[in-house]
């Protein structure tokens, strides 16, 4: 890997927006390193937040990237940088890894952790101006994506002084209000959670729930808890997802094609097949069943 920096227009789009997926050839493993992870189902082994994983090569490649599911690193294929990870080594810190420059290691990290957030607000605000009419809405979202790229802009002092959390509190009532708007259109709204339960509602216990074929057309299943629930078959159009917690959830045959609010991070931690109808804005993770 080059120390050469790809500079800002290397991580933007053809709008100029910002490049909202993970680059790992222009990271420094930065997830590897960062953060922090326990011996589980998820993980192999513990790992303290600055340690470098066992597996990250002297390139900063992974060791074991092709298998590891199969070594006990789930976790790892599920994880989402949103593409914060280039964007602090080539633009934040200007192509100069923690490995060449050891002083900037504790900043970096931190900054990883900033703009990982910063990105995600990112990932939502570009769904959401494709959902919301031209209106005030949809120019109050313009504006928001704008001041979040903005603050994803500033230097690494200021960006570990920023008060993400509150902004993070501006940005989602914002996508609450455009998540009302459009699932006040959806048919079969389940907004008030009549069908198939009352338990339909944000942040719902819905751990091990059998929803097979399921009408949850405008549902809002925000922050709730679908872990190992039975999905297969489900409508979930204009079902607000953000948030929830998809865990081993069976999507097979679901159709989440017009879903608010989807991460590639929630259908790489779920279960699916060939027949579950995404986004277009996202793929189909590798171990789902054909």
């Amino acid at each position: 890997m080059s120390d050469d920096p790809v500079g800002a227009q290397g991580i933007r789009d053809d709008r100029g927006l910002p490049m909202l997926r993970a680059d790992c050839d222009n990271c420094f493993g930065l997830c590897c390193v960062a953060l922090s992870f326990q011996a589980s189902a998820d993980f192999a082994i513990d790992k303290d937040a600055g340690e470098p994983c066992p597996n990250l090569r002297p390139d900063f490649r992974c060791g074991i990237h092709s298998r590891l599911r199969q070594e006990g690193f789930k976790g790892c294929t599920v994880f989402d940088c949103f593409g914060a990870g280039q964007r602090v080594a080539q633009v934040t810190f200007e192509g100069r890894s923690w490995r060449a420059a050891p002083q900037t290691a504790t900043q970096m990290f931190a900054a990883f952790g900033v703009l990982r957030q910063l990105h995600e607000l990112l990932w939502y605000l570009t769904q959401a101006l494709r959902l919301a009419p031209a209106g005030d809405l949809h120019d109050e979202l313009g504006v928001s994506l704008a001041e979040t790229d903005r603050l994803a802009e500033v230097d690494v002092d200021a960006l570990l002084g920023l008060d993400v959390a509150a902004h993070r509190n501006r940005v989602t009532a914002l996508l609450s209000r455009t998540s009302e708007r459009v699932r006040a259109d959806a048919p079969g709204d389940r907004r008030k959670g009549s069908k198939p339960g009352k338990n339909l509602r944000p942040g719902a216990d819905l751990i091990g729930a059998t929803l097979r074929g399921a009408d949850l057309t405008g549902a809002n299943l925000r922050g709730a808890y679908l872990i190992a629930a039975d999905l297969s078959g489900a409508d979930l159009r204009a079902a607000d997802l953000i948030g929830a917690d998809l865990r081993d959830a069976d999507l097979s045959g679901a159709d989440l094609s017009e879903s608010l609010f989807v991460t590639q991070s929630q259908l790489s931690s779920a279960k699916g097949d060939a027949t579950t109808k995404l986004p277009p804005s996202l793929s189909r993770p590798a171990h789902w069943a054909d």
